[in-house]
């Protein structure tokens, strides 16, 4: 089992699923790894979540597949037994802590503040998720964190783009960034799997990851 150290090194940006249907998910989830995308990050924020995280964790053996929006301790264990390789969560509690570790999950917790980011470090996470990392700062705000916290790395996610990625990964506690941007509404509408795939080429193609 890869850690959330080792997984977050596999490719400079995890894309940040969210399918209407468990063939979606597959076709996209082929797409993104036709252009080099080797982390996928599938939320629940769908009825599909589930059944798109067993599909795609089918697909290829370099395929590392993540449940991400998990927002309750039970859908750690739920996402473990579907195949899921790690956790994402858009915050942390000691409950949700117990669960992932429980359920053998790796879990990459999500932090907003100071006060999030020390929550975490007590429970020994040493790379964390910012988010909404756009809404939240930004760039000037990973940057007042490096004083306090030079040792954590992050993962920003939420409102991040192609146009902006490459200023979050030349920080020097960013690891990888998660974005949407890949599975453009419009490109999922018409079925262009090759728009994802040559976004999926650009994007493995960004600044080399630390």
């Amino acid at each position: 089992m890869k850690t959330v150290s080792e997984i977050v090194r596999l490719g400079p940006v995890i894309p940040v699923l969210a399918f209407e249907s468990v063939e979606q998910g597959e076709h996209v989830s082929r797409a993104l790894h036709a252009g080099g995308v080797k982390v996928l990050e599938i939320t629940l924020r769908t009825p599909a979540g589930i059944g798109a995280i067993e599909r795609a964790s089918e697909l290829a053996d370099d395929i590392v597949v993540g449940v991400g929006t998990i927002t309750k301790p039970e859908h750690c264990a739920q996402a473990k037994k579907a195949g899921a390789q790690f956790g994402v969560s858009p915050g942390l509690t000691k409950d949700m802590h117990k669960a992932a570790q429980d359920a053998g999950l790796p879990l990459l917790p999500g932090v907003m503040t100071p006060s999030d980011i020390i929550a975490a470090l007590e429970l020994g996470y040493e790379i964390v998720k910012f988010f909404p990392a756009q809404q939240a700062g930004g760039i000037p705000m990973l940057q007042a964190f490096y004083g306090p916290f030079p040792n954590l790395k992050f993962c920003p996610t939420g409102g991040i783009t192609a146009e902006t990625a490459s200023s979050f990964l030349a920080q020097p506690n960013v690891v990888c960034v998660g974005g949407s941007w890949l599975t453009p509404k419009a490109a999922l509408a018409a079925q262009n799997w090759e728009e994802v795939t040559r976004l999926a080429r650009a994007a493995s193609e960004l600044a080399p990851h630390k």
